[in-house]
């Protein structure tokens, strides 16, 4: 699809406190239960970071398609803790970590993973954050290539048991790095 055909086909917004559950069931949907965010940690961030949320609904059914999501830091690695802890979340972090690429099977394939990144990049870099940090499993590493991320070499996690690639997507270089 082209940006035009997305941009008619879906709203991007920020996650509304009530589409918390949805956000749950999209995530069980997108990822194996070892690499799944835990239910309880996925509405906790809805509530408490609910403005590092981009979501796209379908304009027909006014459900969600997919959503990315992360929480602000100052730290400059990733670390498997923003997974489980959003106190971590500094709202004046120049970094954010990307803790889920969400979108449902029917809608893969079409450019809403990519629109959805390059509009939360567009939100990030008007609000002056410098980078997006996101780890991702080898399989992956050249679609987020193509999406403007470069990949930083294997990443400290562990998560789920997997061995995962640390990304950056650099949006500004003003004011140093975080």
């Amino acid at each position: 699809m082209t940006e035009k055909e997305i941009r008619e086909r879906f709203w991007f917004r920020q996650i509304l406190p009530e589409e918390a559950e949805q956000a749950v069931q999209i995530e069980q949907i997108c990822f194996p239960p070892n690499e799944a965010c835990p239910p309880e940690m996925m509405r906790q961030r809805v509530w408490e970071v609910p403005e590092l949320f981009l979501v796209a609904v379908d304009r027909k059914t006014g459900k969600i398609a997919g959503f990315l999501n992360g929480i602000g830091t100052n730290e400059e690695r990733f670390r498997d803790a923003f997974f489980t802890d959003s106190s971590l979340h500094e709202k004046n972090g120049k970094c954010v970590i990307l803790c889920g690429l969400d979108v449902l099977p029917a809608y893969r394939r079409q450019g809403l993973a990519r629109a959805l990144v390059e509009e939360y990049s567009r939100s990030r870099r008007a609000e002056e954050k410098q980078r997006l940090v996101l780890t991702c499993l080898d399989s992956k590493v050249a679609m987020y290539e193509k999406m403007g991320f470069r990949d930083l070499g294997e990443a400290e996690s562990d998560w789920g048991g997997e061995k995962w690639h640390e990304m950056e997507r650099v949006l500004s270089v003003r004011g140093g790095s975080c």
